[in-house]
């Protein structure tokens, strides 16, 4: 599994011209899910994002979890992530795990979240979305479970 973490400032995405989720503070994921992902994968991935420290305390260090700064999850599926552009002109996208496998993985791993104490919105898994974002900082993190 591979997140793209954004911390941001507010952010939102539409499908349909309809906001089908929306956060003021807190994190954009953007989750690619490969063939070999599984629980496992769910449940390192989901406990890194609830606790990694990336929010400043009062003396501006990033020394503080989502929960503790009061932030909000929007969970975006996006299987581009594992792209593969080593050959030719046209990416690849055979590591991506098919949506029957991929879009169940997505939603476990927002249940986690969820049960994690956190309050998640979402995109539509394989729709094409619009997302807005402030990126806050900026911060950009990749988190991968492969390796872990």
């Amino acid at each position: 599994m591979r997140v793209i973490l954004q911390r941001s400032k507010q952010a939102s995405v539409t499908v349909d011209g309809q906001v089908t989720g929306a956060i003021q503070k807190g994190y954009v994921l953007l989750v690619g899910i490969t063939h070999s992902d599984t629980e496992e994968d769910i449940a390192y991935v989901a406990k890194k994002i609830t606790d990694l420290r990336i929010w400043e305390d009062e003396d501006g260090k990033m020394n503080r979890s989502i929960a503790e700064a009061g932030g909000d999850i929007l969970s975006i599926s996006q299987f581009t992530l594992y792209a593969d552009t080593r050959k030719g002109k046209r990416p690849s996208f055979v590591e991506a795990a098919r949506p029957e496998q991929a879009k169940p993985l997505w939603e476990a791993l927002n249940e986690q979240l969820k049960a994690n104490g956190l309050h998640v919105e979402t995109g539509v898994f394989g729709a094409m979305m619009d997302v807005a974002l402030i990126n806050d900082g900026p911060v950009t993190i990749t988190i991968e479970s492969k390796g872990k």
